[in-house]
């Protein structure tokens, strides 16, 4: 085999969108895609109100933003893409794209300040006059001012949703706080529906709409959709299908046969199931990290455990070298933050276990760990602890 750190200097003809979440710069760039674009179309036209969970860097920030350019027109980014030859009318609509990303400074205040300022921002861009304080208000004041002034209703698209919660839901004195706050948040909402058109809401945790959506209950919740399981991540198919020449020239550079490079990307990457129809879903960005490092090792884990799991692995006082065939009931992915009483749930969102089996008869859920990577993260986490 190759020296596999001169492989690392990577010379390859393909360019590879490490980090880069805006779609119209990978398409721009001319960085390989994978095209979820059809999902995008078949949602818009089939749903109103939609809810996803998905594991950290699994490409749901991609997804909205390729929601964006979708509802913005942007007909020349989908050229040679499966939207580009479903979609007929192409019309424009006003986007408010809003990330709670960088809410994550676990107060109110906090909150206020991250999300106020990008409603100040989506204000100036479309030129709506701020009319009010709370961030409940606004949002309502930029829906009905933006649908009133540009005469089309308007796409509302929520990016890491649950990340204030996330950031607290170990310290009960301010969970109650947050949740009362983001409930307050997104509440216009559902008021606002004369004026919308499209509402896409995504984030880690699959929690109860009684947490924070109880007055938005009208949401199509593709979490665990079987007709959806893949609209984040890559498919054995997409990989061989769209990225095939991509993989064969790396099996190259590293002196392995195309099928042997397959098979170690499988076991390093893939594995994760979101649905009871266990499609395979390769985890996105250990799979451009492996292409692009001509390494086939792990990537995902080890950018680090994130600190809500280790607060949660010590409430729980979890053993993490039981947790493969853990069951589950489909109940239990529903509990609110403030009355979960099992990791598996947290687990299992955040991309540490996956399902493995499903029992429609007592809708039971088998979880494991989904591949080699985590397996080996999760137990040097073990003897870490």
């Amino acid at each position: 085999m190759k020296n596999r750190y001169l492989c690392n200097m990577n010379t390859s003809k393909y360019k590879y969108p490490i980090g880069i979440q805006t779609f119209s710069e990978i398409r721009e760039g001319g960085y390989l895609y994978v095209d979820k674009t059809g999902y995008v179309h078949r949602l818009a036209q089939q749903f109103k109100f939609v809810f996803l969970s998905r594991p950290r860097r699994f490409g749901k920030s991609l997804l909205l933003s390729t929601m964006r350019s979708y509802f913005e027109g942007r007909r020349d980014l989908f050229e040679g893409l499966e939207a580009g030859r479903l979609e007929t009318e192409w019309t424009q609509y006003p986007v408010l794209n809003i990330s709670l990303a960088s809410a994550k400074g676990g107060t109110v205040e906090n909150l206020n300040e991250m999300v106020g300022l990008q409603l100040r921002l989506l204000e100036d861009k479309y030129g709506i006059e701020r009319t009010a304080n709370s961030l409940g208000a606004r949002l309502q004041a930029l829906i009905i001012g933006c649908a009133e002034k540009y005469g089309k209703k308007v796409v509302v698209l929520v990016d890491e949703y649950d990340a204030p919660l996330l950031t607290v839901m170990h310290q009960p004195e301010r969970l109650e706080e947050m949740r009362l706050a983001l409930r307050a948040f997104y509440s216009p909402l559902k008021d606002c529906d004369e004026w919308l058109r499209f509402v896409f809401i995504t984030g880690i945790s699959k929690f109860s709409q009684l947490s924070i959506f109880s007055e938005l209950n009208n949401l199509k919740r593709i979490t665990m959709v079987p007709e959806f399981s893949a609209v984040c991540g890559i498919t054995e198919q997409e990989l061989h299908e769209q990225w095939g020449d991509a993989v064969a020239e790396i099996a190259a550079d590293i002196g392995v046969t195309t099928e042997e490079a397959c098979r170690q990307l499988k076991k390093c990457c893939d594995g994760y199931h979101f649905a009871e129809d266990l499609t395979d879903v390769y985890n996105p960005f250990s799979l451009l990290n492996a292409l692009v490092d001509r390494d086939l090792q792990a990537h995902w884990f080890e950018t680090g455990t994130p600190t809500v799991l280790v607060n949660m692995l010590q409430k729980f006082n979890t053993d993490i070298t039981r947790l493969e065939g853990s069951m589950a009931r489909s109940t239990e992915f529903d509990a609110p933050i403030e009355r979960m009483r099992s990791m598996l749930p947290l687990f299992y969102q955040s991309g540490y276990l996956t399902i493995k089996d499903y029992d429609r008869d007592t809708d039971t859920y088998t979880l494991g760990f989904p591949n080699n990577e985590v397996y080996q993260g999760m137990r040097a986490l073990a003897v870490q602890g």
